[in-house]
């Protein structure tokens, strides 16, 4: 028996039709919402963040699955707020982060940002000043009598057989040291190597710049979390510290590009692109010590940890031992081949 051939209905063919679109496409993945990272960089906006920039700006940060949201805070201030889980990521200071530790604040270093320390006494070529014995009895210019710049200015001083009872300190909350050295108002200062010294060429005044490497491996700053977000995002953070460095390498091959980048995202940098320009190439040149060349940018220099703890033990700044497992992370670096 034979039944009478039926015409589908209109809903009917709709039907078949998203059947079809489906099996020739395949069903649509749902989406994923990326992880948000609350990340802490330095007191002022500036070009010395390029690799951050560029890495928001060219989409490497949501390549990586990531919301990321820059907020500037002062070392000190940033610190508690990472080990608080406040701030997910933070630069912070190899040095600070030693004695934070040491007082139960739960951070590590994660990724090393400057593989030389950045630190630094400057002065003007005419003061005479060439070593850390040269300093002795001078007036030396510090923000305050804390963080790595004070460690430095200590570390500095000894390895001149001095102590800070042997100079006049003078404190400049405002960071202006530089407007300071230049009429002569102090004789040196703390500063960093990308900075003070830089404008001050640019503005046509000879400077002398003692650095630290050579005497004591102090780490530089680099990437901190708190070690219960370390818990919570270790995926999302490794993959920023990847995205990062991705940044890093490419800025480093292209300084043309971080600077744009960090002009892009602070404007008013390019009021004087060529002073920025000179900044960058002097943060570049920080990013790489010895270790970082031969392994690749962040990488972390453990022994280098070591020996600093057993620095600040001595200059008394540490409340209760601390190691180098206590200190550092390896396990969020990219694999290098």
């Amino acid at each position: 028996m034979s039944f009478p051939h039926r015409r589908p209905t209109a809903m009917a063919l709709a039907a078949l039709l998203v059947a079809a679109i489906v099996a020739a496409c395949g069903a649509a993945e749902p989406s994923v919402t990326p992880t948000k990272l609350v990340v802490g960089l330095g007191y002022i906006p500036s070009v010395q963040f390029a690799q951050f920039y560029l890495a928001q700006q060219a989409g490497y940060y949501a390549d990586a699955g990531l919301q990321v949201e820059f907020q500037n805070k002062i070392d000190p201030d940033l610190i508690p707020l990472v080990g608080a889980g406040k701030i997910d990521v933070g630069i912070g200071d190899g040095t600070s982060v030693m004695p934070a530790v040491s007082n139960g604040i739960p951070v590590r270093y994660i990724a090393t940002i400057y593989g030389r320390f950045p630190n630094i006494v400057f002065a003007k070529a005419s003061s005479g000043i060439r070593t850390a014995s040269d300093l002795a009895g001078k007036r030396i210019g510090t923000p305050g009598r804390y963080g790595s710049g004070w460690i430095l200015l200590q570390a500095m001083l000894g390895t001149g057989g001095l102590t800070t009872g042997d100079v006049e300190i003078i404190e400049y909350p405002d960071f202006t040291q530089r407007a300071a050295v230049e009429p002569g108002a102090v004789d040196a200062a703390t500063g960093f190597s990308n900075n003070e010294p830089v404008q001050m060429e640019l503005a046509g005044t000879a400077t002398v710049v003692l650095h630290i490497d050579n005497a004591i491996a102090l780490p530089g700053p680099g990437l901190i979390a708190g070690t219960s977000t370390l818990e919570a995002k270790h995926d999302a953070i490794a993959g920023f510290v990847a995205a990062t460095l991705r940044a890093m390498d490419e800025i480093k091959g292209n300084p043309k590009a971080g600077l744009d980048a960090a002009i892009k995202a602070v404007p008013e940098l390019a009021k004087d692109r060529d002073a920025q320009a000179a900044v960058l190439t002097a943060t570049i040149e920080s990013w790489s010590g010895p270790l970082q060349a031969t392994l690749g940018l962040g990488a972390i220099d453990s022994q280098g940890w070591t020996a600093s703890t057993q620095v600040l033990d001595h200059m008394k700044l540490l409340l209760k031992p601390v190691d180098v497992d206590q200190l550092v992370r390896t396990d969020l670096l990219p694999a290098r081949d």
